[in-house]
């Protein structure tokens, strides 16, 4: 074989691998493009609010009860002897405030029993005697020497919860718990009040939200 023939052989077998070379990182590149462009990526969505939901708060209903809406409601007052200097003044005040709201006085019962551990289950019997929209329990106790206290204060608390989740009808707590004569009297009509006279608002209230809004 002559050079000249040697040196196209060779030219020519160059040419073809280079053209090779080319064509196949062509097709690669053709590929890669193709593969990339089939890839769908999530769009971001804009969320939407809908305006019902931003409605919603004026479509909720408050029931509240009221004070002033107390026309032929009745009410009981379950009121411990014990201590009788306490409670006496805590059921002045309240009878003061029930009447102040216009509740009539010959719709308000008073019940004496003799401590404030038996006013529970008289406020039970009462409230489910359905004479009554609400039941006010008074009572004084204060602490001793002795672990009396405890056992009397726990139970006057736990004895009017239950007489009202017994009878349906609202049973209002106006026990005093104090440490000595002193905060009893104090919170009997003295420099922090009269807690009997609170009592009264709630029981006008809860009774009034019993009557007009949860029969």
């Amino acid at each position: 074989m002559s050079p000249s023939t040697k040196q196209y052989l060779a030219s020519s077998s160059l040419s073809q691998h280079s053209n090779h070379s080319r064509c196949r990182y062509k097709t690669t590149s053709l590929s890669f493009s193709s593969s990339s462009s089939s890839i769908s990526l999530p769009q971001p969505q804009r969320r939407r609010h809908s305006s019902s939901f931003l409605e919603a708060p004026e479509a909720v209903r408050h029931l509240v009860g009221s004070l002033n809406r107390t026309e032929g409601l009745r009410f009981a007052v379950v009121v411990a002897r014990f201590n009788e200097i306490v409670t006496r003044r805590l059921l002045e005040g309240a009878i003061e405030t029930f009447t102040r709201y216009s509740v009539k006085e010959e719709d308000i019962d008073v019940v004496w029993v003799p401590g404030s551990f038996e006013v529970g289950v008289v406020a039970e019997k009462l409230g489910k005697s359905g004479n009554y929209n609400a039941v006010l329990c008074i009572g004084a106790v204060i602490r001793g020497d002795t672990s009396h206290y405890d056992a009397v204060a726990n139970s006057a608390a736990s004895g009017v919860l239950s007489a009202g989740l017994n009878s349906g009808v609202p049973c209002i707590f106006g026990v005093l718990t104090c440490e000595d004569m002193d905060q009893a009297l104090n919170r009997a009509g003295g420099k922090a009040g009269n807690k009997g006279a609170e009592a009264a608002l709630t029981a006008i209230e809860m009774a009034s939200l019993f009557e007009h809004h949860l029969k």
